[in-house]
């Protein structure tokens, strides 16, 4: 496969090339709905099933971090618009840094969500063989607050590794910005990778209310 300039051979104009990559974006994205659409409801689910269980648990999380969470990530996709008008205009070192602001909000996410874990790991709320509820819990107990947990981690968890691989996609886009290959003409790598930090961004808006906000008094 050659390429003249950023036009590969097996496209006639620079906009053939654009939509070519748009839509496959988009057909991606859409099994990644399904992926997680999945899990939202194996987790509805469960939680209708077991609704006074799943309410104490989601309660031991801690809903400023999830807040600020929430807060960092509205804020990283605000950026990653820039990023993309940026490129569109042709404003390249402005381009550079909101892809630089974007990628340290994403850092920051990631960073209290660890924080987040290791909570969860003092607490013993981490599921195996040295998981504990709450003291004097009985085992039906222990095990529906498990499935909850086991949850948690399997969607939060699922969403970070979206946001680390999102994290090494904006780095090679800082990179290539800084050599100066994105053009109003051409900046297809830059829209496609802000479609999927967006959608990585509203898997969380789902994520935040299920896990954080339903049954708090």
């Amino acid at each position: 496969m050659h390429r003249t300039g950023e036009l590969y051979e097996q496209y006639r104009t620079l906009e053939q090339q654009r939509e070519t990559a748009s839509l496959g974006m988009w057909i991606f994205l859409s099994t990644e709905v399904l992926f997680f659409a999945g899990l939202f409801m194996t987790y509805t689910l469960n939680r209708s099933t077991y609704p006074d269980i799943f309410s104490e648990a989601s309660k031991t999380i801690k809903l400023s971090w999830g807040a600020i969470n929430t807060v960092v990530l509205i804020g990283s996709s605000l950026t990653m618009a820039m990023a993309v008008w940026a490129s569109q205009t042709g404003k390249k070192k402005a381009l550079t840094w909101f892809l630089i602001a974007t990628l340290v909000l994403g850092t920051v996410f990631l960073g209290i969500k660890s924080v987040e874990y290791h909570d969860k790991y003092v607490e013993h709320h981490i599921p195996g063989w040295n998981f504990q509820f709450e003291p004097g819990a009985d085992a039906a107990t222990n095990a529906h607050a498990q499935l909850f947990f086991s949850l948690y981690f399997g969607m939060t968890g699922l969403h970070a590794l979206h946001m680390i691989i999102g994290a090494g996609l904006l780095l090679w886009l800082i990179r290539e910005s800084l050599r100066g290959r994105f053009t109003p003409e051409y900046n297809t790598p830059v829209e496609n990778i802000g479609l999927y930090w967006h959608f990585v961004d509203i898997v969380w808006i789902f994520l935040f209310p299920l896990l954080y906000l339903i049954d708090r008094h």
